[in-house]
């Protein structure tokens, strides 16, 4: 009877923790022995024993060792309100967090993380992540916040991983489990917008992005719909006629604080991902879960959306935010082909001087 109450115990454990997770916080926290753990879930013993160790070895993590110790709070049948509190305090999960919640951020988290010298950072008094990459100068660039709940997640789901030890801020690099997440995501994503989830996306390493087939006039083509990184990135490495970057640093920088702005102000409030969606005045109610931060965030960008006006505001908003690819922008807008990114380093010469006369050369303290 013991045996049967702590596995049902370990099956109370949201669906999206791993399946060694459950096995460790059962035999850790549950007290079932490997054996009878091995039996009650059909699994060899060395399996299981294997599992736990790596688990063991891994709270070093502390994003590992709070994810443990929040789950194993889950399972401990304490009060209701007083766990929830303790776990918000602690920065540990709440009830929202949800297989398609982590698989919603960890598309855009995983994809910054995928950029060249990219590392997701976290600083144990810090209730927020943040993903920052050097640039070829050597200035780091802030390029998305990240939940510590969902950090938490992502970590324990293997995707990410901490080689450093001991030191005040923690710096995550993506691995293999973690790109493999991202383009099983990613085409998913796909499949379901244009509606062919029987047929099967493969990566491009010429195009640096996914392809699926297309059928066009009774022949199979390629055609690709998703980069995995950011569009700026990609227009600053190219060259102008006379050989100088056809983005500088300045205009990247710009397009960097807009997506951070924007990701800010989709925290605990509606989704809004359209230029007119930014322009309407939305009254956040008394009782809103949506914090100070994500208001003043969105503040922010309806403001630099109405200095740049409807056709610099859209085209900033697809490529800085939603990280659209600029073929993909120029047919949605009807644009001609290859006039997207003359009209995108306009919009961010643009914002780059809204910045600067609006919140100055760093912009405002964010945390």
């Amino acid at each position: 009877m013991r045996n049967m109450t702590n596995v049902e115990s370990c099956r109370n454990l949201p669906k999206w923790v791993p399946t060694a997770a459950r096995h460790y916080l059962a035999h850790t926290e549950d007290g079932l022995s490997i054996r009878a753990l091995a039996r009650a879930t059909d699994c060899h013993p060395s399996t299981i024993l294997r599992q736990v160790r790596r688990f063991e070895g891994r709270r070093d993590d502390p994003l590992i060792d709070a994810a443990l110790k929040s789950l194993a709070e889950q399972t401990d049948g304490k009060n209701v309100k007083q766990e929830t509190k303790q776990m918000k305090m602690s920065g540990g999960f709440d009830q929202a967090l949800t297989q398609e919640r982590i698989d919603s951020e960890a598309k855009r988290i995983l994809r910054r993380m995928c950029e060249p010298r990219a590392v997701l950072a976290v600083a144990r008094e810090m209730e927020t992540a943040v993903v920052v990459r050097e640039n070829d100068e050597g200035e780091s660039l802030r390029t998305a916040i990240v939940d510590r709940e969902i950090a938490q997640a992502m970590a324990l789901k293997g995707w990410i991983n901490c080689p450093d030890d001991g030191s005040r801020i923690r710096r995550y690099f993506i691995t293999n489990s973690g790109r493999s997440a991202l383009r099983r995501l990613t085409a998913a994503d796909e499949n379901k917008a244009h509606g062919f989830a029987e047929q099967r996306g493969t990566f491009d390493p010429d195009l640096d992005g996914w392809t699926f087939p297309k059928e066009t006039d009774g022949m199979r083509s390629r055609s690709r719909y998703y980069a995995t990184e950011s569009p700026l990135l990609g227009l600053a490495r190219r060259k102008d006629r006379d050989g100088s970057p056809f983005l500088t640093n300045d205009l990247v920088k710009a397009g960097e604080r807009l997506r951070e702005d924007f990701e800010l102000s989709q925290i605990g409030g509606p989704g809004v991902r359209t230029y007119d969606g930014f322009m309407e005045t939305i009254d956040v109610p008394k009782d809103s879960m949506m914090p100070e931060g994500a208001i003043k965030a969105r503040e922010r960008v309806q403001a630099a959306m109405q200095d740049l006006g409807l056709g610099l505001g859209d085209v900033v908003l697809r490529c800085c935010c939603l990280l659209e690819g600029l073929e993909v922008t120029e047919r949605n807008l009807g644009w001609s082909a290859r006039s997207g990114k003359i009209v995108l380093r306009i919009a961010l010469q643009r914002l780059k001087v809204h910045y600067e006369t609006t919140q100055g050369k760093f912009g405002p303290m964010i945390g």
